[in-house]
């Protein structure tokens, strides 16, 4: 009994410890993500016999999911760009994250025009998102941090609402 306890408990464990693809598949496509590692090849097709057609060597860059193949194993993307393509589960993320886009964002203090300007992103910096509402974005860079409008994001649409 103690021996099957044992291999009960492992199992359980390394469930716990490996990444969830069930939660990525059970949403409805199309909506956003992230890439979760340092280095991560986007390839022409779902398997690793399909050639390399970019490496992304940026961590939290965000992706649009649009479409799932081998429940989860792998997953299609689109990246700010607009290049499509396919990339291993185990390297998208939930996390949600935005990309300055266009010109410089202003980060406010409150999700107001008239909010005191706290920080400014160029174009192309990621920040983790959170806090959205009525076209307004709390966008995280390394812990500094402000209001920005969606509009300069990529990464989250006008109309969204997150926690």
């Amino acid at each position: 009994m103690r021996f099957g306890a044992r291999i009960l408990l492992a199992v359980t464990m390394m469930a716990l410890a490996a990444p969830s693809l069930a939660g990525l598949v059970q949403k409805k496509t199309p909506y956003f993500g992230s890439i979760s590692a340092g280095k991560a090849r986007m390839r022409t097709g779902p398997a690793k016999t399909y050639p390399a057609s970019w490496l992304y060597q940026r961590a939290d860059l965000p992706v649009k999911i649009l479409e799932f193949y081998d429940r989860g194993a792998w997953v299609k993307i689109e990246d700010p760009s607009g290049t499509q393509g396919w990339m291993m589960g185990t390297l998208i993320s939930d996390t949600r994250t935005g990309l300055v886009m266009g010109t410089v964002a202003e980060l406010r203090d409150s999700p107001r025009y008239g909010g005191k300007i706290l920080w400014r992103a160029a174009p192309g910096v990621v920040g983790r998102l959170s806090k959205c509402a009525r076209g307004w974005c709390y966008f995280d860079v390394r812990g500094r941090g402000g209001y920005v409008e969606a509009n300069h994001l990529w990464g989250v649409t006008a109309d969204e609402t997150l926690n």
